[in-house]
């Protein structure tokens, strides 16, 4: 055996071991019940906005505020301070700059919990506020918030009409579904302008910055949308004074109805944080009484979210086992474990959550048979294209009990991937040609995910799920598919990723879908992919890219993680990069990186949940994407070695 060959084999030993040590650690977190599904976590938004709900849920008692949740709000208090930067401020990533909206979420918070405002850390905060533009600069879903206890001033916050179910054309359904889930509860709760007591003498005033005005952020300009919007958000005002109450009645109804309708079988209001706090409030407002089954439940639901193990105080925006799962499987099928018991457990269970019953996507898709999977536990009027696809790349390797009912799943799973496609050739999350634009304009959308768009990162791993299940490369929507990626890349090369960070992730995945797809890896683009994958690796080997990305609109470094490094491996390996040594540095510091235990450490953000607003960390990130890549890695070095042997035998 040649020298190269011996450093070969005792690579591939090395990786052997690692991918093993990887591997298990992954079985061992599986649930009994077959499922993964662990920790989310983002910033202190969550518990802010949580001690305002309990501010909401125990109105304080002739000007006292005394709730009977005091200990669980005092931890709150204290999870919010222990992540208070030297500045005052408060991040919505780990390591970036304070943010304004955050961190006046937070202020209020604790002076509600009682902070003393000459506490050190209140007076940073404040002066960090003031800095920053002053309460005025926060965003619309703030003020909001703030005005439900007379905190800011109601004529300078964005209508939130509920008539808006009533408009024709469908409005609702051409907002995001999320969007959509929040503003159908927040707008029955605005409409009552509920005006909640705060303790007495409780006032933000500190936080208003002089001379600076209240009002909207409109636009100057003669005639643009965003001025026709703001002028329109005027007349919504003149409305609620002295329009019909008959009309406004019946919008507030259907909403309920809507409201209600989207409770059945989902863990919660869409089953995320925002919609299910808003929807305590709603049935609040609506009359339903404390013990009502309903308004326990919603409240129950609400609760589940929350991390409180003695040490740790937290809530999660949502749990993330359909995604968790999918994405274990799938890297413990590449990694060799297909014939593992516990991945047939993990088939049974994907196999039991495939929805089976029509949501607000049929809305534009009525004819089409229902499937898909959500990305929680339970939220059956949202299944999503991105699970969806995951889910169809696990099963490859999750093979089920009941082999006709996976073959069945999977042809209806398969079916409906297909007449999700939009008219531009892309896939987007949860809803068909969700993309007007004009919609992105009006007062309440500075959350910066008005919309449901088609990106790159979802359509790639459709176009991988597609192939894995025998959709031929020249399949109409295929074509669609692959066109649609090469329009949308990058001038450097790269592509955007919406839902990971940030183009290190869009590109990895729409490199997969095109491989997948029989793309010519010597095809220009390609190359051009590779050539910025490759100019991004950090001299540790590693890839990093950091949550900066989204406001800057161009990749902006960070350090290097295991998710990121594992992202861009795969990305160079599907666009044939098979032997540089970029990809061997890369692999050499996931090797290096590797715990004792299998795992590696990942403190960054990672996840995207609206770009430039609200991050996310997914704590299997940072282990099962690794594992894949080393397993991708194992079968290229194997099936160069065979070659090599091969040649040297016919020799």
């Amino acid at each position: 055996m040649s020298a190269k060959a011996r450093l070969q084999e005792t690579l591939l030993q090395t990786l052997n071991g690692s991918i093993r040590r990887a591997a298990e650690n992954l079985l061992m977190q599986q649930h009994p019940d077959g499922y993964w599904c662990a920790e989310l976590t983002a910033d202190t938004t969550l518990e802010s906005d949580y001690i305002l709900l309990e501010l909401w849920l125990n109105p304080p008692q002739s000007g006292v505020w005394n709730p009977p949740s005091r200990a669980r709000i005092d931890k709150a208090a204290q999870s919010i301070l222990a992540r208070q930067l030297p500045d005052g401020g408060f991040n919505i990533y780990v390591e970036g700059p304070s943010e304004i909206s955050a961190t006046v979420k937070a202020y209020f918070a604790l002076k509600l919990a009682g902070i003393p405002m000459t506490d050190a850390r209140m007076v940073l905060a404040r002066e960090r506020i003031v800095a920053l533009g002053g309460i005025q600069a926060a965003n619309s879903y703030v003020k909001v918030n703030l005005n439900l206890f007379d905190l800011y001033p109601r004529e300078h916050c964005p209508s939130i009409p509920p008539e808006i179910v009533l408009l024709p054309g469908k409005v609702l359904y051409q907002m995001s579904s999320w969007t959509r889930a929040i503003l159908v509860a927040l707008a029955i709760v605005h409409a009552h302008n509920p005006r909640r007591p705060v303790p007495e003498g409780f006032n933000l005033d500190e936080l208003f910055v002089p001379d600076k005005s209240c009002a909207l952020p409109g636009d100057d300009s003669w005639l643009t949308l965003r001025k026709v919007f703001f002028e329109s958000d005027k007349i919504l005002k003149l409305w609620e004074k002295y329009g019909f109450s008959r009309i406004r009645r019946i919008a507030i109804r259907k909403c309920e109805h809507w409201m209600l309708e989207r409770f059945k079988n989902s863990d919660g209001l869409g089953a995320i944080y925002p919609p299910m706090m808003y929807a305590i409030m709603a049935l609040d407002v609506l009359g339903y009484a404390p013990d009502h089954p309903l308004r326990v439940e919603a409240l129950t639901q609400f609760m589940k979210l929350l991390v409180d193990d003695g040490d740790r105080f937290f809530f999660q925006p949502c749990f993330s086992p359909i995604w968790d799962t999918s994405i274990a499987a799938y890297a413990l099928g590449e990694a060799g474990y297909g014939n593992a018991p516990q991945l047939q457990k993990a088939g049974d269970w994907i196999l039991s959550k495939e929805i089976r019953r029509k949501g607000d996507w049929s809305v534009k898709r009525p004819n089409t048979e229902p499937s898909g999977w959500a990305f929680e536990f339970n939220n059956e009027f949202y299944p999503d294209i991105d699970d969806a696809g995951m889910v169809m790349l696990s099963l490859r390797h999750a093979h089920a009990t009941n082999e006709s009912a996976q073959l069945a799943c999977q042809r209806r799973a398969i079916d409906w991937l297909l007449a999700m496609q939009s008219r531009d050739g892309g896939w987007a999350a949860f809803d068909v040609d969700n993309n007007w634009e004009f919609l992105s304009q009006v007062p309440f959308a500075d959350h910066n995910a008005m919309l449901d768009p088609t990106c790159a990162d979802i359509t790639g791993r459709v176009l991988e799920s597609l192939a894995a299940h025998g959709v031929e490369k020249n399949h109409p929507a295929v074509r669609r598919g692959v066109e649609y990626l090469i329009r949308t890349q990058e001038a450097d090369g790269s592509w955007y990723g919406r839902w990971g960070v940030a183009y290190v992730y869009g590109t990895c995945f729409a490199l997969r879908g095109l491989a997948a797809s029989g793309e010519d890896d010597l095809e220009p683009h390609i190359q051009r992919a590779n050539e910025w994958l490759r100019a991004c690796q950090h001299a540790d080997g590693g890839w990093g890219e950091s949550c900066a990305s989204y406001d800057n609109g161009i990749y902006t470094s960070g350090a290097s993680t295991p998710s990121q490094t594992a992202w861009a491996l795969m990305g160079l390996m599907s666009g044939g990069d098979v032997t540089s040594s970029s990809l061997q540095h890369g692999i050499d510091y996931l090797l290096e990186t590797q715990r004792p235990d299998g795992a590696w450490s990942e403190e960054l953000a990672t996840g995207t949940g609206f770009p430039k607003v609200f991050y996310l960390n997914y704590h299997l990130y940072q282990l099962y994407f690794p594992l894949m890549a080393l397993a991708t890695f194992r079968k290229v070095k194997s099936a160069q070695l065979a070659g090599a042997s091969m040649a040297g035998a016919q020799r």
